[in-house]
């Protein structure tokens, strides 16, 4: 269920207490046409009190799992085009060597590239390289010369929050969807709005996260590692151990026996995740009550058939740029999915998921064995009696998918 409150009606206990939670909840700030989310050092009532009372602003509680993804995979967020170093370095920097550059004092890496820019008090928008440092955000007056007689400054983020546009292209006129602006902390309209546009989602999700990371320091970190060892005691040299589990430190075991066993040969692995799925299959068959008579045969796939509607990861007939848009939503993390029907075939159904910053859609064929439907991901080599038995196997095992399913989009956003 989605929270939406306007400025004097949302409770100023709930924030308080869902962060000492711990929870892996946000709240969204929304404009109209922008979004920021606040972060859990925030408080919300402070938030509030600086909006104008002529501004219609709103505030959304929902999932987000990719809030602190950056600590976990920098490698998605800082593509090696985009990055430079004021000062020279020895050798290749990692992603997660230019992550601890964020969070000390002493050094900073500068974010780079072209964006389009809107000329204040003008519907026109003109394409401009920009730089950011940890003075601002600048803007070159002479191609991409970085020299200081032709740099001009553009925003600091000290006075100002960093929103992501939702409808730029629309309400705006931006050449792409994929925009961002400068809003001053205290009340000033649309009219103290400074907005810019990407070219893709991965350049913007790089300038958000490196103003976030200019703006707030080692408190994102503090943050970010709240739940597990509080807010205090965290420097810059303890960045390294990551709140994370690789998927390659799992392993396929057998408990077969009566000893359980590591299976180390990877087509071993593969024969025992479709053994698997097929006694995944029979559970189904006996939990629906299949005795084997034609009647009860087909009152089962009928009720195989529908029993996914009521599950909160099914989404019915959305578009797939609306299922894209829900992935985004709840945050583009390894595993965030959602089952939805297919437009071009109205007999199957659609897998959405996000893998690598990506999203990735896997159709989900029905097939016919003696006189049963199964549903399969894998041209019938792995079958399920139902969408609820095929997304709890995909919980478990990778099979033919980039990675598991972890986490689901809900149908009313949290």
């Amino acid at each position: 269920m989605s929270l939406s409150a306007r400025r004097v009606t949302l409770p100023a206990i709930t924030p308080i207490v869902l962060q000492k939670r711990g929870l892996h909840f946000i709240y969204s700030l929304n404009l109209p046409s922008e979004k920021r989310t606040i972060e859990d050092h925030e408080l919300v009532m402070e938030v509030l009190s600086n909006w104008g009372m002529e501004e219609e602003n709103k505030l959304y509680f929902r999932k987000n799992y990719a809030k602190y993804e950056f600590f976990k995979n920098p490698m998605y967020f800082f593509p090696e085009h985009m990055v430079s170093f004021a000062t020279e370095t020895n050798g290749e920097i990692s992603p997660t060597q230019i992550l601890q550059m964020f969070l000390s004092s002493s050094t900073y890496p500068e974010i780079h590239g072209f964006l389009h820019a809107k000329e204040q008090g003008k519907k026109s928008w003109k394409k401009i390289y920009f730089l950011l440092r940890r003075s601002g955000l600048y803007f070159s007056t002479k191609g991409t010369s970085k020299e200081p007689r032709h740099l001009q400054f553009f925003s600091e983020f000290g006075n100002s929050d960093i929103y992501v546009s939702l409808a730029g292209k629309k309400k705006h006129g931006a050449p792409t969807n994929y925009g961002f602006c400068f809003k001053p902390n205290k009340a000033g309209g649309p009219r103290g709005l400074k907005m810019l546009c990407a070219e893709e989602e991965q350049s913007r999700t790089c300038w958000v996260t490196a103003i976030r990371l200019l703006k707030y320091g080692m408190q994102l970190y503090q943050n970010y590692m709240h739940p597990y060892q509080g807010r205090s005691g965290c420097s810059s040299q303890s960045l390294s151990p990551m709140r994370s589990i690789s998927e390659n430190s799992l392993v396929a075991m057998d408990f077969s026996g009566q000893k359980s066993r590591v299976i180390e040969n990877p087509t071993e692995a593969l024969s025992v995740a479709v053994e698997e799925g097929l006694a995944w299959r029979k559970k189904g068959c006996l939990r629906l009550g299949i005795h084997g008579s034609p009647t009860a045969s087909s009152q089962s796939s009928a009720t195989n058939m529908a029993i996914h509607r009521s599950q909160p990861w099914f989404h019915h007939k959305i578009s797939r740029d609306e299922a894209q848009r829900l992935i985004i939503q709840q945050g583009l993390v390894d595993g965030v999915f959602l089952v939805r029907d297919s437009q071009s075939n109205p007999k199957t159904f659609v897998l959405s998921m996000s893998h690598g910053q990506k999203i990735k859609h896997f159709q989900i064929i029905p097939v016919e064995d003696e006189g049963e439907m199964f549903h399969t991901l894998d041209d019938g080599h792995t079958r399920f009696t139902d969408l609820i038995q095929l997304v709890e196997f995909y919980q478990l095992n990778k099979g033919v998918l980039p990675c598991k399913l972890k986490h689901y989009c809900a149908r009313i956003a949290l």
